[in-house]
Order: C-alpha cells, then sequence, then structure tokens
C-alpha cells in the first residue's frame, strides 16, 4: 500500500469517484441496448462495467481498503442521480428534450436504482475479497477471484431489480437470459482483458513512483 500525502489522498480518490460515476452513467445508458451473441441476448453495458473493478482493484492495492470504501461511499448517490437523469435525456439513443425530466419516468428510474444497489453490494463484496487476496504472491489471483464474485452479486441484483415484471415486454421476458450472458460475457471481457490491463497499469504505476521518488530523493 502506497504511502500518501493527505492531500494527493483527497485528489486521488476525487479522481476515482469521478471515474466510477462515468462508468455507471455510461453503463446505465448501453444496459438499454440488447444485442445478441451467438444467439444470446446480452447488453452493450456488458463491456463497460468491468471498468469498475478494475479502478476498485488497483484502489485497493495502491491505497488500501478504506480509500476504496470511500470511494464506493461518495459515488452512489451522485451515480444515482446524474445515471438516471442521462438515461430520461437519452432514452432509447436518441435525445428527448429537457421537457423529459418533467414526469418521473418509472423505467428508467428502475434501472437507476437497481444499478445503485448492484453497484453497492458488488464493489463493496469486490473490496473484502480483494484485500484479503492481495497478500498472496499470484498477483492474478484477488482482481480475478473479487471479479467473479463481485460481478456475479452485481449483475444478479441489477437485472432482477431493473427487469423483473419490467414495463418492457422484451426485458421482462428475458432478462434472466440476458443477466446470464451479460455476466459471461463480462467475465470474459474481464479475465481476457482487464485481470492483464490491471496487472500492466499496477507494474506501470509503481515503476513511475518508484521513478518519482528517486528522482526526488538526496544525492
Amino acid at each position: 500500500m502506497l504511502k500518501m500525502s493527505s492531500t494527493r489522498m483527497r485528489v486521488a480518490v476525487a479522481v476515482l469517484v469521478a471515474f466510477h460515476i462515468l462508468i455507471i452513467i455510461a453503463s446505465n445508458y448501453l444496459v438499454q441496448f440488447p444485442f445478441q451473441i451467438f444467439g444470446w441476448q446480452t447488453t452493450w453495458g456488458a463491456f463497460s462495467f468491468p471498468f469498475i473493478f478494475l479502478a476498485t482493484d488497483l484502489t485497493v492495492r495502491l491505497l488500501g481498503k478504506q480509500p476504496a470504501r470511500k470511494v464506493i461511499g461518495y459515488v452512489m448517490l451522485p451515480a444515482l442521480l446524474v445515471s438516471y437523469v442521462f438515461s430520461v435525456l437519452f432514452q432509447e439513443g436518441q435525445f428527448n428534450g429537457w421537457l423529459a425530466l418533467s414526469s418521473m419516468n418509472m423505467f428508467v428510474l428502475r434501472i437507476s436504482v437497481a444499478s445503485f444497489a448492484a453497484y453497492v453490494v458488488g464493489q463493496l463484496l469486490d473490496v473484502q475479497l480483494f484485500d484479503r487476496l492481495r497478500s498472496l504472491r499470484q498477483w492474478w489471483v484477488a482482481p480475478a477471484t473479487s471479479t467473479i464474485f463481485g460481478s456475479m452479486l452485481d449483475t444478479l441484483v441489477f437485472f432482477a431489480i431493473a427487469f423483473w415484471h419490467s414495463s418492457d415486454p422484451f426485458m421482462a421476458q428475458h432478462w434472466v437470459e440476458i443477466g446470464i450472458v451479460d455476466y459471461v460475457t463480462k467475465l470474459a471481457v474481464s479475465m481476457l482483458f482487464f485481470v492483464p490491463l490491471y496487472g500492466l497499469l499496477l507494474k506501470l504505476i509503481l515503476r513511475v513512483l518508484a521513478g518519482q521518488q528517486v528522482v526526488s530523493s538526496p544525492a
């Protein structure tokens, strides 16, 4: 775990909060667009949300469990509000005008609430698992395990809250299938791309920080 000044820690947490909110907004928007992979239904949100697990795992590794939990706490309510507003304005991929905010959109509200609940439980589990496993010599075990189980819980909570008996007939009928394929897709993307990317970013960050320490140390 890195030792940082209080100012740098606040900056790091603020950047991570902004990143998490951006990914949640993107995922809430993209989950509205289903498509097929080999005949199975999934959504484009499956390709954006794993970025959050990457950021969370790097946060726990570099800053510790408590800063990671702070990020989750700061993200929850802003993400709920901003993702609802953005999803209403751009529902079904087109700008619906500011008047769309004048009435409550229950379909989008359910998606936002589902995202809120799924984010909290999924990320807290991810942090807990990663923190327990990060001391292992095999660097990949912690991010892989935390992503497998955190993403599983996140997907289950999200699709059950968002689309069970939904007003959208297609999503109401296919949410279990879409949720399973969504999880498998996220898992495949994470294992093939994000876990290796985690390793590369960790090495790069540590190398840059080590270089800074050498430069700043007295001759």
